[in-house]
């Protein structure tokens, strides 16, 4: 004790001193400082007064203890003890200051004096440390007497004192915050919370202010407008946004390099301690202090990793909110042309984001290597001198420059592999988009085949990239190995000493050198990465920025509404000279308040594109261009529907109006459809309508469109997708009457409907050809709208003259009973898909821990498990060797005179070489199986997907799909196999180390077990909420990115309404939700991870103390001392045991969902060898219909009830009936879309049941009602399957009118073709549709809705081409225009499943009071007034 008398007293001092100064700078303080100026706190009360006065008698005891005890000292013995003088004045000094705190602490609600609080637990340390070495010392001669003995009295009075104290200040630290955010226990609520029900949204609290996505994205963008997006302006702002955190982060991870690098440093004083032959009392206190250094580095590593890591986390959240809004605002403002696709922004916030997210994390690295090099080399230079330690520095240089080459290659494989899944989740996206069409063309077979093709492509990469990873962890695992021998090897040749504790410590250092070695390319290649993805953001905000609106809108009321002038407008504004504008104005236009402007012309004439320009949607080249006056509300010719209620996309944001709302569903034809709903206009609507026919869907956002109540409405084709009668009734209710007042443009391709227009527009190669009142464009004979009339003239005449003489009569019935011709519908009810739509609006998340058979399962996918138990022996025989090699150099370094420097470290290269080796072979025995496993269960999961019936894509989204196919598959690619290989290999790790320190003491495994067995128990309890958590993770990033895709999709329709504020809002919501259980999930981890690590850390001093208290004779030195060099990592090694055990389960629910998707229930086979039909089926194309039921689910209604019915081969049958009544169904029963319930369907006597479905459905032929392409060329478009040759490619093209357009294009058929057909107008869409159809050339054909956008004198020659082309054809045709059925050899009238009529047209015709005759009645009425009129002028 004498020994330490002097340093004690200094500490003692030291406090005196520091405790002194606050006192005077506090009173200082107080005195400048009013009374009126103290505010009493409202802050919770934080002591009672009986806890103060605790307090204070505490203090003046031991203040009267520590006097009394240094008097008598003096008195006695007649020495001054320097400690306990210093520690007698501390403790008076502690108590005036205590007595001087009261009423801060009483009427202030604040906490002690902070250094009070320090000098309480350095008592507290100190009393604790002397009584239990003299109990440890006097254990055998303990009784009552040696408790109350001179020498002991005042430190065993004074510990319980102590104890509350400390106490006491523990109280004030939780109560101040400090403490909960330290050991993040402000999580227990949520904890509790999980273990009493499952984790929902709503049971995790909010984000701090500072990562809400407005507040952070609001700081981001006062960075960039401070910036001016100059170069790198980017990345500058977001230091700027975030240095703070960023601050104090680097201070956490600052403290957290020294504490690490204090364990090497210490290992050779205490090595050397018990390589001493000290028995004295005075060497036993050294030893215990060297204990508590290591365990006090240890914590303070411990705590500040933890923070350092979370708060990490906690910077990529705010960035990534930031960069997500600031991306959402700019994407809203993208044109519908010319921009970045929806899959590129996607790519920008599925990749880019999170990988500048991601490198919050790496940020640190950059500064804190050359450091950690640094602190290194001191120790080394410390123990081995000069030579060794620079001889150290050259291997470390060299090892992390030959990593380098390889890191490159990592990267460029890397980008090789997203470049490959670029190919195949866009591919992924169309096909489900599509998949529907797929099927009915059978073509899913092909598609799947070059899916499995792109999958191919990225194995390759994938394997060589992780072949590539087996290097680099190979060279990660040697390169302590590497250094060690190369510096041990100089240090034997320049004659250095070299001993157990400076080789342990060297070993050490080595072992963190592993560290900065191993992240030297990772960070290289993360600081390239994240510049590329900064880069690539900046450039898309640059772009974004530039692109101004191209029309000047305002508020002001005018009488003209729009003012057009001269200039031309293209989608191709940079590339001014490649082709000629998209619309060319030359001459001025002016459109009143009030007035209807119709826009007619034929099909890619730029109907639409005009009304765009009007809009602004597309960039202006030259010219003065077009003002708007007033609001603006817009209908696209492409439904753009939200996911929601019909009322929330009718609303659109605005408050509701009961009694104008109710004559807005009038007008737009609803109400019937929601008197139809159960539940009414709060029916869910689907993704993208799904669950919505087209008719519905158009009507719908016409509705959203007038409820706006704007100045001016644009509606693009809105009576296309909706039947003649409905078509009326909207043009005469809404546009007419409600809109009456209201200035409309729009385009059609009904010609009927231009005579009540004040301004007709017509349309030609881009230009306004012709434009004045209709009778005006009439009596031009020379005028484009004269042609456009003649054909529309000629589709009158093919109805029955005699039905016009009915037309008057047969006009009150029409009014009675609506008939919609063609509205295509799914057919079933909207109770069933709101059923369908309840179950996809979240992910349907497993609960609960992922199951035993998941792992099982993943584990033997690849090999049937073979290599599994090779692996485990490659890491043991690693391990055992990596641990003897160590103790080799240690103890061989003390034998000198049996051991000679040439079998020193032969020995120690051949334990080590072998070790390596091995490393070598577990690494690429897990590439081989990672890329076998993947291959598998994605090879399995998509083959069954797209085996899945029509029903599954129907009712679940297709992110989900995606989400597996991308996410997903990705985590299982190159995540799970090593998380779960790391915790196993960890865990060996964690056994050998125990193993290892049983050696010495066998009583460590005794301890082991109790930490052990509290380590499962915080594991399990934490599980519980954090597999919640991990599941919510991915659920709530679905919303995001779906709001993105919806957003994008609807731009254009947002702007005109300049709801950019509410969506924008919306999505900032999505974004907080997202943010704050990835906030929480983060947190959770760290939870753990805190007190694991205490545990780990208390057994590692509790072996220290073992080792200082054992006779020197009782251990081997080198031994003890390898144990206390492994025990370093002891908190790591757990730490990752731990962190991989519960990140294995929260990535394993990825294998989960996917194996989710290899049980699909499948659809019928494809091929049943046995009944296969003749290569010619069918012959004659004789369809018999025999009691046919249909119904989606056995638990729903019948929606077909007993059809019978036989199509006569090579005839003509139109379908009509009204929403519901079982027409798509038919279609769709008739290519066992949906399987008959009772009786059957023949074709020419075979029954389609008993065949396969390719058989079935590539011997039919198909043109949806929504046209579709995909992304490539017009070749592979119209043959998809590369069948047919040019010449036949290009007789298609002409039979539907395409040729000229596509010889427009110098690549021919080569031309390409945008994702969905963008670069195509609507109408020619369809006519690629059909030109794919007739090059099939089917014996039937069904034709569903074929031409709706299709002006009518093309659709007068399509109707020519296909009744030559299918003279010898079944075609049955589903159509709202009354010409394309008229001149059907049969119609059928379904209504609620059965059949109202089945006959000849001319027959029904002939029974006025028939549906059918009705109809055509309503149509001729129409039609009548505008022909008459051409009469008159012609």
């Amino acid at each position: 004790m004498a020994s330490l008398d002097t340093p004690l007293g200094i500490l003692n001092a030291a406090f005196f001193i520091a405790i002194l100064v606050w006192l005077l700078v506090d009173s200082l303080r107080e005195s400048r400082r009013d009374d009126d100026d103290v505010v009493l706190s409202c802050a919770p009360k934080r002591f009672s007064v009986f806890v103060v006065a605790i307090t204070l008698v505490s203090d003046f005891v031991l203040a009267v203890f520590n006097l009394a005890f240094a008097f008598h000292e003096y008195k006695t013995r007649k020495i001054v003890s320097y400690y306990c003088v210093s520690v007698a004045l501390t403790w008076a000094l502690v108590t005036v200051v205590s007595a001087y705190s009261m009423k801060r602490v009483l009427r202030e609600k604040r906490t002690w004096p902070r250094v009070l609080v320090l000098w309480w637990f350095f008592a507290a340390f100190l009393d604790s440390l002397f009584v239990s070495l003299k109990i440890v010392g006097s254990f055998e001669s303990l009784d009552l007497l040696f408790f109350v003995s001179r020498d002991n009295i005042v430190e065993f009075v004074s510990f319980p004192l102590l104890v509350l104290l400390c106490l006491n200040a523990v109280l004030a630290f939780v109560n101040a915050g400090v403490w909960s955010k330290l050991t993040f226990q402000w999580l227990n609520p949520v904890f509790r919370k999980g273990q009493i029900q499952k984790l929902e949204l709503s049971h995790i609290p909010s984000v701090p202010e500072s990562e809400t996505a407005e507040n952070a994205s609001s700081v981001l963008e006062e960075s960039l407008r401070k910036q001016k997006l100059e170069d790198g302006s980017l990345t500058k702002a977001i230091a700027r946004s975030i240095w703070k955190s960023l601050t104090l982060n680097a201070v956490f991870a600052g403290v957290n390099t020294i504490a690490s690098y204090m364990g090497p440093l210490l290992i050779t004083n205490f090595v050397n301690f018990l390589s001493g032959n000290y028995d004295d009392s005075s060497s036993v206190h050294y030893g215990l202090i060297l204990a508590f250094v290591f365990f006090f580095a240890k914590t303070v590593e411990s705590l500040t990793q933890r923070q350092w890591y979370f708060g990490a986390q906690r910077i990529g959240i705010q960035v990534r909110a930031a960069l997500t809004g600031l991306i959402y605002s700019k994407s809203l403002s993208i044109k519908c042309g010319g921009g970045p696709t929806n899959g590129k922004i996607i790519n920008l916030i599925n990749v880019d984001v999170e990988r500048i997210g991601d490198f919050c994390w790496y940020i640190h690295g950059v500064w804190l290597l050359p450091v950690q090099v640094v602190l290194a080399l001191f120790i080394l230079y410390r123990n081995l001198g000069f030579t060794p330690s620079m001889a150290a520095l050259a291997v470390t240089i060299l090892v992390m420059v030959s990593n380098t080459p390889m890191a490159n290659r990592q990267e460029s494989l890397h980008s090789k592999i997203m470049e490959a899944k670029d190919s195949r989740i866009k591919m992924t996206s169309e096909t489900l988009k599509n998949i529907r069409i797929l099927k009915l063309h059978s073509w899913e077979s092909t598609f799947l085949r070059k899916l499995l093709q792109l999958r191919e492509i990225e194995r390759s990469w994938l394997q060589k990239y992780l072949y590539t990873c087996s290097a680099v962890t190979f060279l990660f695992w040697t390169s302590p190995t590497l250094v060690s021998v190369v510096t041990f090897g100089v240090c034997i040749m320049v004659k250095t000493e070299l001993t157990a504790a400076t080789v342990l410590s060297a070993l050490a250092t080595f072992r963190i050198l592993q560290e900065p070695i191993y992240n030297l390319p990772e960070l290289i290649s993360m600081i390239t990465q994240t510049k590329v993805s900064i880069d690539r953001i900046q450039e898309f905000i640059k772009e974004e920025d530039q692109k101004q609106y191209m029309i000047k809108h305002t508020l002001k009321s005018s009488d003209i509404a729009i003012e057009i002038k001269t200039g031309e407008y293209s989608w191709e504004a940079d590339d001014q000279n490649h082709k000629k504008p998209t619309i060319q104005i030359t001459n001025k236009l002016m459109i009143e308040k009030g007035q209807k402007v119709a826009v007619c012309g034929s099909v890619g004439s730029g109907k639409s594109s005009l009304l765009c320009c009007m809009l602004g949607e597309i960039p202006r080249i030259s010219g003065a261009g077009i003002k708007v006056n007033g609001s603006r509300s817009y209908v696209p010719q492409s439904p753009w529907i939200q996911s929601g209620t019909v009322r929330e996309n009718i609303l659109f944001g605005r408050q509701m109006n009961k009694e104008f709302y109710e004559n807005v569903l009038e007008s737009c034809a609803l109400r019937q459809d929601i008197n139809m709903w159960v539940d009414g206009d709060l029916t869910m609507v689907g993704e993208r309508g799904i669950n919505l026919s087209g008719g519905q869907k158009q009507r719908i956002q016409l509705a959203r469109a007038v409820y706006n109540d704007s100045d001016v409405y644009f509606l693009d084709d809105p009576f296309s997708a909706v039947d003649a009668h409905t078509g009326a009734h909207l043009f005469k209710k809404c546009l007419m009457q409600l809109l009456s007042e209201k200035t409309v443009v729009y385009a059609t391709h009904q010609l009927e409907f231009l005579e009540a227009a004040d301004l007709v527009l017509v349309m030609k190669d881009g230009n306004i050809v012709g434009s004045g009142k209709y009778k005006d464009l009439i009596a031009c004979t020379s005028c484009e709208l004269v042609q456009q009339m003649a054909a529309h003239k000629e589709t009158i005449k093919q109805m029955n003259p005699c039905q016009e003489d009915k037309t008057k009569s047969c006009r009150p019935c029409c009014q009675i009973k609506q008939i919609e011709v063609a509205e295509v519908n799914i057919d079933k009810t909207l109770e069933e898909d709101n059923k369908h739509l309840e179950r996809t609006k979240e992910g349907e998340a497993e609960t609960g821990r992922v199951d035993w058979g998941v792992y099982s399962t993943f584990v033997t996918y690849a090999y049937r498990g073979a290599f599994v138990p090779i692996i485990l022996l490659c890491q043991i025989l690693f391990q055992g060797m990596q641990m003897g090699s160590n103790y080799w150099i240690a103890w061989a370094t003390e034998q000198r005179d049996r051991v000679s420097k040439g079998q020193l470290i032969g020995t120690f290269v051949l334990l080590s070489g072998g070790s390596s080796i091995f490393i070598l072979g577990r690494a690429v025995l897990m590439a081989t199986i990672a890329v076998e496993t993947a291959q598998r269960l994605y090879h399995e999961m998509i083959t069954t997907v797209f085996r899945a019936p029509v029903s599954f894509f129907d009712t679940t989204p297709s992110s989900r799909i995606l989400s597996r196919s991308s996410t997903d598959q990705s985590t299982v690619d190159t995540d799970i196999p090593y998380r779960l290989a790391g915790l196993v290999f960890a865990l060996i790790q964690l056994l050998s180390i125990i193993i290892l320190m049983s050696q010495v003491a066998w009583q460590v495994i005794l301890l082991f077990l109790i930490v052990l067995a509290i380590s499962i128990w915080y594991q399990a309890y934490y599980i519980t909420t954090a597999r919640e958590l991990a599941r919510m993770v991915g659920i709530r990033k679905a919303p995001i990115l779906h709001h993105f895709s919806e957003s994008i999709a609807g731009a254009a329709t947002i702007r005109c309404f300049n709801q950019e504020k509410r969506f924008f809002s919306k999505v900032m919501a999505l974004i907080d939700d997202y943010s704050r259980v990835a906030f929480h999930n983060y947190a959770t981890m760290e939870w753990l991870s805190v007190r694991i690590n205490f545990l780990f850390n208390l057994v590692f001093f509790c072996v220290l103390i073992i080792l200082v208290t054992l006779p020197r004779s009782a251990i081997d030195p080198s031994l003890a001392g390898l144990v206390a060099t492994y025990g370093l990592n002891l908190s790591v090694l757990q730490a990752w045991v731990i962190w991989n055990l519960c990140n294995v389960e929260n990535k394993m629910i990825s294998v989960e969902r996917i194996l989710q998707f290899t049980n699909i229930p499948s659809e019928a086979p494809s091929i049943i060898q046995d009944c296969r039909p003749e290569i010619e089926w069918p012959r004659e194309g004789k369809i018999e219909l025999h009691n046919l039921h249909i119904q989606y689910d056995s638990a729903a209604p019948m929606v077909l009830k007993g059809v019978t019915c036989t199509f006569p081969g090579q005839k003509k049958i139109g379908v009509v009936g009204r929403t519901g009544s079982g027409k798509s169904t038919l279609l769709q029963a008739l290519f066992r879309v949906v399987e008959p319930s009772i009786g059957w369907i023949r074709i020419d006597d075979v029954d389609i049941c008993k065949i396969g479905l390719k058989d079935l459905r590539s011997r039919l032929g198909i043109i949806p009602q929504d046209p579709t392409l995909f992304q490539g060329t017009v070749r592979n478009n119209l043959d998809p399957l590369e069948q047919y040759s040019d010449q036949e490619l290009w007789e298609v093209l002409r039979k539907c009118h395409l040729a000229e357009i596509v010889r427009k294009d110098p690549r021919l058929l080569d031309a390409s073709v945008a994702e969905n057909g963008e670069n195509w107008s609507v109408g020619q869409r369809q006519l690629v549709c059909m030109a794919r159809l007739l090059l099939k050339k089917r014996k039937i054909l069904v034709l569903d809705e074929a031409t709706a956008s299709i002006d009518t004198a093309t659709d007068n020659l399509i109707q020519k081409t296909i009744r030559e082309e299918t003279s010898g054809c079944t075609v049955i045709t589903v159509a709202h225009r009354i010409p394309t059925v008229i001149d059907n050899d049969f119609v059928l009238v379904l209504d609620e499943g059965k059949i109202a009529e089945f006959d000849h047209p001319a027959k029904l015709l002939q029974n006025s009071s028939s549906s059918f005759s009705k109809l055509v009645s309503e149509f001729l009425r129409r039609s009548s007034s505008q022909s008459n009129c051409q009469k008159d002028t012609v």
